[in-house]
């Protein structure tokens, strides 16, 4: 058993990367963050445990992200979304395990509010529901919301690299996937893990999207001196140990 590699062609010819293991569901499908990619140590983590179990596994890039094609200043939640659902829609099949880190978390948690036949679990790191609004905006500067203003885009200075566009576009289309205060009716196992030491999705802000999921079944694990990567050795081992109690 190996892993498969493509894209398939959305709208305006934009081309989405994906990464397929084929095996027995249900289907563990990788959503990663704001301007992160399918490479990254978790999602090959995840490759590994499919491979290793003989388990079903889709890892994707947005548009505008890793190996897609498109401008990543043209994507907004609804797009990337939109992204996800095609390439689950056409690559997998039955059960689903969705396992979204930050950004992704918003979104595991938007692909199974569409998808609530099919979606049986949810496996989230740091989610960071609505942090367009709930958290980037309030941190803007009269500086930055003049620019904002004035060229339709902020350069935002980011802890991982060279400051990246926001758009006035994304902020505001942001907002109609808004998921807080809830209720946020998913009822189905969820799993969360959470750095007490994340810069940028404080453990608050997820437990408030934990109180917002009716789940009953619903396990908050705070990592005292984790970050917002959660990728060390240890903090891979939780998140494959929930995967595969969900699997």
């Amino acid at each position: 058993m190996q892993e498969t590699s493509g894209h398939l062609e959305r709208e305006a010819g934009v081309p989405l990367a994906w990464r397929a293991v084929a095996g027995r569901g249900p289907t563990v499908v990788w959503l990663g963050g704001f301007r992160s990619d399918m490479t990254g140590t978790k999602a090959l983590a995840l490759a590994d445990q499919a491979l290793a179990a003989g388990r079903a596994c889709l890892r994707l890039d947005y548009s505008g992200h890793g190996e897609s094609g498109g401008a990543f200043t043209d994507g907004t939640i609804g797009s990337w979304r939109a992204d996800a659902l095609a390439l689950i829609d056409r690559l997998t099949e039955g059960d689903l395990v969705l396992v979204g880190s930050s950004m992704g978390g918003w979104l595991a948690c938007l692909c199974a509010l569409a998808r609530p036949d099919r979606v049986k679990g949810l496996v989230l790191v740091a989610p960071a529901a609505d942090f367009p609004q709930a958290l980037m905006v309030p941190e803007m500067t009269a500086a930055d919301r003049a620019a904002l203003a004035r060229d339709g885009v902020w350069m935002r200075p980011s802890e991982y690299g060279d400051p990246y566009p926001i758009t006035r576009r994304f902020l505001e289309e942001s907002a109609d996937w808004n998921l807080l205060p809830g209720p946020l009716a998913l009822d189905l196992p969820v799993r969360i893990l959470q750095g007490g030491a994340d810069p940028d999705v404080h453990w608050r802000h997820a437990l408030a999207l934990a109180e917002a999921l009716t789940s009953q079944d619903l396990i908050f694990s705070l990592v005292r001196d984790g970050d917002h990567r959660l990728s060390r050795p240890q903090d891979i081992a939780r998140l494959l140990a929930f995967v595969e109690e969900l699997c």
